[in-house]
């Protein structure tokens, strides 16, 4: 197959006033909160759902300046994707934390049968996490828009990840539709102007918030200081197995 050229650029999300409000977390919710992290046995189970187990050391990732691993982020990203089977959402795919450094190091051959049951080309957002060592990023293939989209919470670029997720939905196309992709009309942008984290273990968080706030068609205006506040809404979300928003 002929190897496809480069293409990159980068765009600017103007920063608008939020006019939104937040969900609050009421005292019943705070109870289930601060129950889910308070000290306990780390192996218990918290929360299944998605063939997966979010146990009390995973939860814990979310208290305070933590780093989220992966079963957390797999598990929102999850949740993202059964909202959106609802009525009048954007269809969502979220590949899990494995998938990116799969594609990365083998190339399309190492995740083709990941998509066996499912037609990722049929939806309208397919999420991509993306962990580059001690750093979570956001990588977005936007059907409705025809673009590739790299967040990154830090400010950075990743030509790479761009390229390589253009040459997957050719791959993809040839493999489960024996027709060639058109890439007629598509862009890969590294987004700028986005809200950036002001410390460093909140990388996980603007990741999944980047996600949620993008397939629910909302303009992103959080900020550094939502995290707290994002932090515990996530604990309650993920112990009711529920998005608020």
């Amino acid at each position: 197959m002929k190897a496809l050229e480069p293409f990159t650029e980068t765009i600017v999300i103007e920063d608008e006033e939020s006019t939104q409000t937040l969900p609050e977390i009421t005292a019943d919710m705070k109870e289930i909160i601060e129950k889910a992290l308070q000290s306990g046995p780390t192996q218990a189970v918290l929360s299944e759902g998605y063939k997966l187990q979010i146990l009390k050391q995973d939860m814990l990732t979310l208290k305070g300046l933590n780093w989220l691993n992966d079963e957390v982020i797999n598990f929102y990203m999850n949740m993202l994707m059964e909202r959106g089977e609802n009525d009048n959402m954007p269809k969502v795919h979220a590949f899990n934390t494995f998938f990116y450094p799969k594609l990365m190091g083998a190339g399309h051959s190492a995740v083709r049968r990941w998509t066996k049951r499912v037609d990722v080309l049929a939806v309208d957002y397919i999420l991509i996490p993306v962990h580059l060592g001690m750093h979570w990023c956001l990588a977005i293939i936007d059907f409705r828009n025809k673009c590739i989209k790299y967040y990154d919470s830090m400010g950075g670029n990743n030509n790479k990840c761009l390229n390589a997720l253009r040459q997957y939905l050719c791959e993809e196309s040839l493999d489960k539709k024996k027709q060639q992709f058109d890439l007629s009309g598509w862009t890969s942008v590294n987004v700028k102007d986005i809200p950036q984290q002001m410390n460093g273990s909140d990388c996980g968080m603007f990741a999944c918030k980047y996600a949620e706030y993008i397939t629910r068609g909302a303009e992103i205006t959080f900020t550094q200081d939502d995290m707290p506040y994002f932090r515990r809404r996530m604990v309650y979300e993920i112990m009711k197995k529920k998005l608020l928003q």
